[in-house]
């Protein structure tokens, strides 16, 4: 066996003569195991909030979706439908055309934006899963909106008699006096609420789904003119590859974008405060991992007569330097994996039991990552192995000879 491991390995489970490094040893044991234990489940926690808030951008964006490289529309042909339903990789697609309006119901109103959607839409997103009450019914003189929306304007569902009126600009150019006196100046659509759907706030807030035709027509767009088209891929896809396709199969006059990149300011910064929290808490353990230097130090000064008698039998310096180096590594490995494992068992209680509660019926949200607890436990043995080689280095021919 080699001599500084067992040497390294009998300091550690053995007992000192002086209780106060006893009790030095246990606190700076404890520390560890704690402070390893708290960045496990911090880092677990906001890995499930992550999820949890990228699970909204999940049920309204798409795999993948082209949306105008200039301008708001762009016209899809039917030689480009054509040419979309050959595309391997595909389960289906759905147009769409959204533009910004003004909602009004009796006297109260409020700015929105209309999408209109085609009957594939259902089935391309996982929008059904969002519907709080009623039906989805985009069809006809129907529409489904936020619930943001719905308590703001207070327009009750299936209400034909007092639909809900929808109004936008008309589109062109010059003064309104040339429109004619009496003419209007924006285009008027009236439905009836059907559903309601609930995300988030902002979410519940935005959006008015209508059937396509109408809004194409409430826009004064034809039938090819769209804002975006959604796709839904196979699960063994390759979505670089089906990304690839469908720019060279829709030019350049679309831009097709997955959902990461149509979200990419959110997981930016989802992964900045996760990051974040990273390095504060590492922080925390770089000062707390200062006691290890200390107890290694206090151990060197405990085993100091060891150390002579040691070194009169043979041992070097260096030898010497590698017992407490390795002790120190040992201990903060140990500990940082009693840490992992307790955090481990409390994030498992959380998924099992839900112990923990934001709202009544809503779970505080976690998530078991392996990549978390390596990366707890290459932390905890880099800073380890740091203040181990600053303590060890304590030893000297100086302090052997005194």
């Amino acid at each position: 066996m080699n001599f500084p491991f067992y040497i390294a390995k009998r300091y550690l489970v053995s007992k000192s003569n002086q209780n106060a490094v006893n009790i030095i040893n246990f606190i700076t044991f404890l520390v560890i195991v704690i402070g390893s234990a708290a960045l496990f489940i911090v880092l677990s926690a906001f890995a499930g909030l992550k999820t949890f808030s990228l699970s909204f951008t999940n049920t309204f964006d798409p795999d993948l979706k082209a949306i105008p490289a200039t301008g708001k529309y762009f016209s899809l042909s039917p030689e480009d439908e054509i040419a979309l339903e050959t595309i391997e990789g595909l389960i289906g697609y759905s147009k769409e055309i959204e533009e910004r309006a003004y909602l009004t119901f009796r006297e109260k109103s409020c700015i929105a934006y209309i999408k209109g959607v085609d009957d594939n839409f259902r089935n391309i997103t996982g929008i059904d899963s969002t519907l709080y009450f009623g039906n989805w019914g985009v069809s006809e003189l129907n529409a489904v909106t936020g619930i943001g929306i719905y308590n703001q304007l207070a327009v009750p569902l299936n209400n034909f008699r007092s639909p809900l009126t929808i109004l936008v600009p008309k589109p062109g150019k010059g003064s309104l006096t040339n429109q004619g006196f009496n003419a209007k100046p924006y285009n008027q659509l009236n439905v009836s609420i059907s559903g309601v759907y609930s995300v988030e706030e902002n979410l519940d807030k935005k959006y008015v789904f209508v059937q396509l035709p109408l809004v194409q027509a409430l826009l004064e767009k034809d039938s090819a003119q769209i804002s975006g088209i959604n796709f839904k891929l196979n699960d063994g896809a390759s979505l670089n590859e089906v990304q690839s396709q469908l720019k060279n199969t829709l030019g350049d006059k679309v831009l097709v974008l997955s959902r990461r990149e149509l979200n990419s300011t959110l997981y930016r910064m989802l992964n900045t405060e996760n990051l974040a929290t990273y390095l504060i808490f590492t922080l925390v353990l770089i000062i707390a991992l200062f006691n290890v230097v200390g107890a290694i130090i206090m151990m060197i000064l405990d085993k100091q007569q060891n150390s002579k008698t040691l070194f009169s039998l043979g041992a070097t310096i260096k030898e010497l330097r590698r017992v407490y180096f390795i002790q120190g590594v040992l201990v903060t490995s140990f500990g940082g994996f009693i840490g992992v494992l307790i955090g481990s068992l409390l994030i498992a209680s959380q998924l099992m039991f839900e112990w923990l509660k934001i709202t009544p019926s809503l779970a505080y949200p976690v998530e078991y990552n392996v990549i978390n607890v390596l990366l707890v436990l290459a932390t905890i043995v880099v800073l380890g192995v740091i203040s181990s080689k600053i303590a060890s280095n304590r030893i000297t021919r100086k302090l052997i000879a005194a």
